[in-house]
């Protein structure tokens, strides 16, 4: 990974992230169409849910605007966001801050564990509130397509947390491809080195531990069924435990599969597959693999043939191309596109630092996007679509299907050896009822959507 990078910096032809925040015109309130109170200045009164870690981060990129309600079950994980809020109100339960704060908030920001996403989101959208929402959209297939049922209904603006879906490399590589810089693309390696499995842990978990005086726990599980609490969920760790979190495969997808899936228009898998070792789905299914193989096939689509998607995390790598040197390696995160002319590595976000294997063809081709419109910012863009209502770059209609190629995968490996056949219509495996078990959760009473 170090090797590679280090080359692109030398060949300098990184593509720059998208532009920091661009100004937002002044229009009257009624232009701007928004629901509930618009601020002096018509910025938005913005309710965050999950300010610790991730949303924390998010918030820095929304400070622009009005931060009107801050919402954690987890006092000390929230304390530096709070501190930086101070005008901000402040809840444990986001029920109870809509009943309080319904007409004075705009827009809504979700950086909760993947399995809060969901009911969270749809509480805002429901009392037309717009939505960020980090990746991936949801814990579930079911849980995606209400989201984006329920967007469409209320017209809201909505974003997903793929940041990398705004930067200038993403536009790079797609008009590259369309050049055909490497001819006709079959086949993608996507790969992660990441580990997320808890197998170790599947037993002490069991025991349980006391809850943190500040740790709300019955709120954090919300829609899960019940547990004991135990530090190995949280924070962080909650993305390795198949009841919180959808594993590296859910944790990355939507960053590393987002440019060859807006690319090439790769629409649903028709079948997945997965390979994961000595995992086993009934002993250890409350975890994941600690290495996994997973192979998509999606069919030809208008001029573009069919395309293999294959996944890989853990210790599963792609076999090396030939046509990086000899002290090169393939990046620990990122992907390699492989057409019938050519190939093409990149990195993680938003296709980082794309590079055509190819020393002639690097040499010819453009650094810069061309053709393809640039973002101000995947936040800044969020916030001017609340404000026009033109959707966002990562809207739910396009982040939803993403989303669902990584949650799909989740299923495979718990499925694993089985070829799922996957009917996206009608929202169902052909082939095995098993893996039709795992589309729709069952929610903790009180929490369903």
């Amino acid at each position: 990974m170090n090797t590679h990078l280090s080359k692109l910096d030398r060949r300098s032809f990184l593509s720059k992230t998208a532009a920091g925040a661009a100004s937002v015109s002044i229009v009257s309130s009624s232009v701007l169409g928004l629901r509930g109170a618009t601020s002096p200045g018509n910025k938005l009164n913005i309710a965050a849910i999950g300010v610790g870690g991730q949303g924390g981060s998010d918030l820095n990129n929304l400070a622009s605007e009005n931060i009107v309600a801050l919402c954690d079950v987890d006092s000390q994980r929230a304390a530096a966001t709070f501190k930086k809020f101070p005008g901000a109100k402040r809840f444990q339960d986001f029920r109870r801050m809509f009943d309080a704060m319904e007409t004075q908030i705009d827009a809504v920001l979700v950086a909760t564990p993947d399995h809060m996403h969901s009911v969270a989101a749809m509480h805002a959208i429901k009392r037309g509130k717009h939505v960020y929402c980090e990746k991936p959209l949801a814990h579930s297939v079911y849980e995606v397509r209400e989201m984006m049922r329920a967007a469409r209904e209320h017209k809201v603006v909505t974003q997903l947390g793929n940041q990398g879906h705004s930067f200038d490399s993403m536009r790079v590589f797609r008009e590259w491809i369309e050049d055909g810089a490497i001819g006709d693309v079959r086949e993608v390696h996507a790969m992660c080195g990441s580990v997320y499995s808890r197998i170790d842990l599947l037993e002490a978990v069991k025991l349980g531990q006391p809850v943190p005086e500040t740790l709300n726990w019955d709120l954090w599980l919300g829609p899960a069924g019940e547990r004991p609490y135990h530090s190995a969920y949280l924070p962080g760790n909650w993305r390795g435990w198949s009841a919180f979190g959808t594993g590296v495969i859910g944790d990355w997808t939507c960053h590393l599969v987002d440019p060859v899936f807006w690319t090439l228009d790769l629409g649903a898998p028709t079948s997945i597959e997965a390979e994961t070792g000595d995992f086993d789905p009934v002993k250890h299914g409350e975890t994941f693999p600690r290495a996994s193989t997973v192979r998509y096939e999606f069919a030809a689509r208008g001029r573009r043939p069919g395309v293999k998607l294959v996944w890989h995390d853990g210790a599963s790598k792609p076999s090396r191309p030939k046509e990086l040197e000899s002290n090169e390696s393939l990046p620990g995160i990122g992907a390699l596109v492989i057409g019938d002319k050519g190939k093409i590595i990149y990195g993680s976000h938003g296709a980082g630092r794309p590079r055509i294997l190819s020393e002639s063809v690097m040499d010819a081709v453009s650094k810069k996007p061309t053709r393809l419109a640039t973002s101000p910012g995947h936040y800044t863009e969020w916030i001017e679509s609340c404000k026009t209502g033109k959707p966002a770059g990562s809207h739910f209609d396009y982040g939803g299907p993403l989303t669902e190629i990584a949650l799909l995968g989740a299923i495979a490996i718990r499925c694993k050896g089985e070829k799922l056949q996957w009917n996206a219509t009608e929202m169902k495996f052909t082939n095995s009822e098993r893996a039709n078990g795992f589309l729709k959760p069952v929610f903790r009473e009180g929490w369903a959507l």
